[in-house]
């Protein structure tokens, strides 16, 4: 039976040689088929000595045409390493800002909702809604009629007793003092008479005209009147001062009592008439005019959008590093009503005017307020904002852009930092306080040290890389693309020669 030996296809260049090759290459011909008898097949001693020497130089050929591929891999890994573009950014010391962020409610800075303090139909309405309106402007009245005819009664009644006090205070004497003035009056004229009567009684009796007991009965009459005029004059007096100060304290009650109705009638007026306390803007106004207004039911709202609250929530931790009058920033979403792109954000600056020192019972947070000027009134009450307040500001802090940090499905960061030897490698890292773009690192990079910025995501370790200058917009982000499409290629490349080696050692083996 014939030895066919056929030649194995280990590389696209190197094949092992058949025995048809080795006798063609040892000067032999080539062995005939038909078995081993045969004159033909009968060798001589030299050409065995010949053919022991070429079978060993033809095992040398087969053992170096099976080695080859080996170092021939070996070398081609090394020459096709994958090179990965990307780039890079030092660690630096900055100062960055721990902001918090939270979702908050727009409100007015102030509000107004008018509820009447009677109940009656609706007379006249002045104002829409949208209407601008000044503090004290007249917005709408109520049927009053009744409340009219009820302020002119009391205003009369008021203006009646007004009338008499005056009177009182500027008036004539009243006829019992005058009564009281004319008895002291007579009573003093008797007291003089009676007087000169017991003089020139006196007169006589010293004379010898006139005996004694005339003397003695006109001293009598004297003192009595006497008596009768001091008894008169106090009269007069008494009367002189109490009657006129009672006069004058019940006509000023009356007045007074007059006065408190008339105040009582045109308040009950007034209230017909609906009035704003505040400057703003008419945004509510449920009823319409003949309809019902109902004492207590707000009638007409009215808010002050000139400055705005955001009110938002956060949690006990983040409130301990708030205080009142920190910087903070108000962003809300202008779609297609606020004339902008879906998508784009309005920001308007603020400050902290309110850090609530108690927890609202319902969520257990912290209540925040950020007050900030409107005066275009695009931020309207009611709607939902983004709040960004910042609490401190480091100014000595290691930073690095976002795009650099790595996270991991354990939690861990890490960042791929690029050595001297032109690889990059990963590194665990502590972060800090984040500020947009840039985030604090406070463990496991030194400042002055590259990493890799764009381009580090799947990025194995100890990746030869190439440093490629930053570019703006699509132009790097393509070239970054165009490189991770390279490094793709030049893997499967890889695999598939390693393949075809791991193919080639085992035929050796074979």
């Amino acid at each position: 039976m014939a030895n066919r030996h056929m030649s194995l296809p280990l590389s696209p260049f190197v094949s092992v040689p058949s025995s048809k090759e080795l006798a063609q290459l040892c000067g032999q011909p080539p062995r005939l088929p038909g078995g081993s008898g045969g004159a033909g097949n009968l060798r001589t001693a030299e050409e065995t000595t010949r053919g022991s020497a070429c079978g060993q130089a033809a095992l040398l050929l087969i053992v170096a045409a099976l080695l080859l591929p080996l170092f021939a891999c070996s070398n081609k890994e090394a020459e096709h390493e994958p090179l990965v573009t990307v780039q890079v950014t030092q660690a630096r010391i900055a100062p960055i800002a721990s902001k918090i962020e939270a979702q908050a409610i727009i409100y007015p800075i102030r509000q107004a909702a008018i509820a009447p303090k009677i109940s009656a139909p609706v007379k006249k309405f002045y104002v829409e809604r949208g209407t601008h309106v000044k503090a004290g402007q007249l917005l709408a009245e109520l049927e009053n009629r009744d409340l009219v005819a009820a302020e002119i009664d009391n205003r009369g009644a008021f203006e009646q007793a007004q009338a008499a006090y005056e009177t009182a205070v500027r008036g004539n004497v009243p006829e019992e003092i005058r009564k009281a003035e004319l008895d002291a009056k007579a009573a003093k004229e008797q007291m003089d008479a009676q007087q000169k009567i017991y003089e020139n009684r006196q007169r006589l009796f010293a004379q010898g005209a006139a005996p004694r007991k005339d003397v003695e009965d006109a001293l009598v009459a004297y003192i009595q009147a006497k008596n009768a005029y001091e008894i008169a004059a106090q009269h007069l007096e008494a009367l002189k001062s109490f009657g006129r100060e009672q006069e004058l304290k019940a006509a000023e009650g009356q007045l007074t009592s007059a006065k408190g109705k008339y105040e009582v009638a045109r308040a009950q007026l007034s209230y017909s008439e609906i009035r704003s306390p505040i400057d703003g803007v008419v945004t509510d106004r449920p009823l319409y005019a003949g309809e019902m207004a109902t004492s207590g039911s707000p009638l007409i709202t009215v808010m002050d959008t000139s400055q705005i609250v955001a009110r938002a929530h956060i949690t006990p931790p983040e409130a301990v590093a708030l205080r009142v009058g920190d910087p903070a920033s108000i962003f809300m979403s202008a779609g297609p009503t606020g004339g902008s792109p879906a998508g784009n954000e309005n920001e308007v600056r603020g400050k902290v005017t309110l850090v609530s020192p108690a927890l609202d019972p319902n969520s257990a947070t912290v209540e925040v307020w950020v007050q900030a000027p409107n005066p275009h009134g695009q931020l309207r009450p009611g709607s939902s904002a983004r709040v960004t307040i910042t609490a401190q500001t480091l100014e000595n802090a290691l930073v690095l852009p976002a795009s650099a940090i790595l996270a991991a499905s354990d939690g861990t960061t890490t960042v791929m930092v690029v050595g001297h030897d032109g690889r990059a490698h990963q590194r665990v890292v502590k972060t800090g306080v984040r500020d947009g773009d840039s985030v604090q690192i406070t463990d496991g990079l030194k400042p002055g040290e590259t990493v890799v910025s764009v381009g580090a995501y799947g990025l194995p370790d100890n990746t030869r890389v190439q440093v490629d200058q930053p570019q703006h917009g699509k132009e790097s982000k393509e070239k970054v693309r165009k490189s991770r499409i390279r490094e793709a290629k030049t893997k499967a490349t890889k695999d598939t020669k390693s393949e075809d080696c791991t193919f080639r050692e085992q035929c050796t083996r074979i």
